[in-house]
């Protein structure tokens, strides 16, 4: 018998439960959660090339990365009151929980306590604009929602609020992240072209 080794039996636990999202990705029988996280991990690899270390990202940063929206669809944005308040407190809890929930996996798998706790403190985003970790994982993020999520999300709001949404994206993402959000676009469509190089103008003439 075969025995995988922490990491990978980590990262099968994480897909497994991927697996049972009942959302579906567009037109197939592939549940939405771990066509998101492959998609995480695809920018992950796309970005490290540009980094100064040729390093391979770390294990806590991989499971970080595979996992940050880890059993998202039980707790829905629904289950929450509208408005600013009631998303901020839905984000709050959604991080705690995925964060306690991948680091009990990450031991299960066999990691030592400290890295379980690396990979929990990841995806609570601690220190961010601080620890190059997680700002690698913040810009992962809004490289797949920019690729995989602005579309749809452009046809329900409003001009003036995905503006705004897109200022505060393009705040959030290192230069390295930047680079590759600008790179995107050129595959966009004319709409969602626009609005990010307004905002990203809006948001050099706030700085």
């Amino acid at each position: 018998m075969s025995f995988k080794p922490p990491y990978e039996r980590a990262i099968s636990l994480i897909d497994e439960a991927h697996s049972l999202d009942p959302n579906k990705l567009s037109d197939t029988s592939i549940p939405y959660e771990l066509h998101y996280a492959q998609k995480c991990t695809s920018y992950l690899h796309a970005l490290m090339p540009t980094c100064s270390s040729d390093v391979e990202p770390s294990a806590p940063l991989r499971l970080a990365i595979r996992a940050q929206h880890f059993r998202r669809w039980e707790i829905p944005r629904s289950s929450y009151p509208e408005g600013r308040t009631g998303y901020l407190r839905w984000r709050a809890y959604l991080k705690t929980r995925q964060a306690e929930q991948v680091k009990a996996i990450c031991l299960e798998a066999g990691m030592r306590e400290v890295e379980a706790e690396r990979v929990a403190a990841l995806i609570r985003k601690e220190d961010l604009k601080k620890d190059d970790e997680t700002q690698m994982l913040e810009d992962v993020a809004c490289l797949v929602f920019l690729d995989d999520q602005f579309e749809e999300f452009r046809k329900s709001h409003d001009e003036e609020k995905i503006v705004g949404i897109l200022r505060k994206t393009w705040g959030k993402m290192s230069e390295r992240g930047r680079g590759e959000a600008l790179k995107m676009t050129e595959g966009m469509g004319e709409a969602e072209k626009a609005l990010v190089e307004r905002a990203v103008k809006e948001a050099g003439e706030g700085a």
